[in-house]
Parts: structure tokens; sequence; C-alpha cells
């Protein structure tokens, strides 16, 4: 027996989806006021396109280390530690457990309402703050989610562990 056929919205890609990257990079250059190396950071005048995100943090990561008794695993070092920094105030900074990338390193995840989502891993909880909130502000001052590659940190170039769709279906 089965039951009745369960109607989902139809998704169309995104206008920059149809192009290339190259296309993407090129229209963001002339579109842009940010400057393209990785040693910039954004200027003053750049707001948020899309309204607040969320830097989530996984706690109980241990990358790998046994715990010590008397100090936190790396997941809550880190968090601790980006708690220290100067976070716009449209960044929500929220601590979670296991985000079940235990193999990866500390873990972060960036998120906003209409904006692609991204996981990154393998994170030193000592080494990786500057980019950490380096690549926070770039994610907040777009209006998808989407950096151009050549603008994220390094380290978000090289840790992605994935890339998740908005939740909302677009129209456009």
């Amino acid at each position: 027996m089965t039951g009745p056929a369960l109607a989902l919205p139809a998704i169309r890609p995104r206008p920059f989806l149809e192009g290339t990257i190259h296309d993407r990079q090129t229209s963001n250059r002339q579109t842009s006021n940010r400057q393209t190396n990785d040693t910039t950071r954004l200027l003053p005048g750049d707001a948020p396109m899309s309204g607040p995100i969320e830097l989530l943090v996984c706690t109980t990561c241990r990358r790998g280390q046994q715990p010590e008794a008397d100090r936190p695993v790396a997941g809550a070092r880190l968090h601790a530690a980006l708690a220290e920094q100067s976070l716009p105030p449209t960044v929500a900074l929220r601590a979670v457990e296991c985000l079940s990338n235990c193999s990866q390193g500390c873990s972060i995840v960036l998120r906003g309402s209409g904006r692609w989502t991204y996981v990154y891993g393998n994170l030193s909880e000592t080494d990786d703050i500057e980019s950490i909130v380096d690549g926070t502000a770039r994610y907040l001052h777009t209006d998808d989610g989407i950096v151009p590659w050549r603008e994220r940190p390094a380290t978000f170039r090289k840790n992605c562990i994935a890339r998740i769709p908005p939740l909302e279906a677009t129209d456009d």
C-alpha cells in the first residue's frame, strides 16, 4: 500500500550557480569594497546583509587527546578563547555538545537564516582564533553565506567539512 505523494517545493538554483566560479569571483570583486587577499579584514563600512548569524563551537571535542582532570577539553578552550574576542554584536557565539566530527579535531559551525551553513574542523584552540574571527566576519558580511574561496582565511579553505544549503527554499 502506498501513501499520498509528498509535495515538496521546487527549489531552483540561485543565479550565481548558473555561472562559473570565475564569473562569481569577478562579479564579487567588481561590486565589493573588500580587499581580496587573506591578510586583510573587512572594512568598517561593511554591514551584514541578512541579519544575525551563529557561531557554534563543539565544546566536547578533545582533538584526539586524553582529557586531563584539571583542564577543560580542547573544544571548551576554543569556545572560551572565542568568547574573549571582540565579535560583532550580530554574531551569537554558542557552545554546543558533540558535532560528531571527533576524528577531525575542534569543530565549529557558521549558520544564519537564508545562508549556506558551513562546518569547519581540524581547528586549533590556540592557533586558529584569529582566522576563525576573520572568517566569521567575512561570513557575516555576505547575504547568502558564501564567501568567495580566495577571500576565506586559509584555515577555512583547508578545513571545510561540509557546506549545507539554506533551509529556506528560494524563488529567484
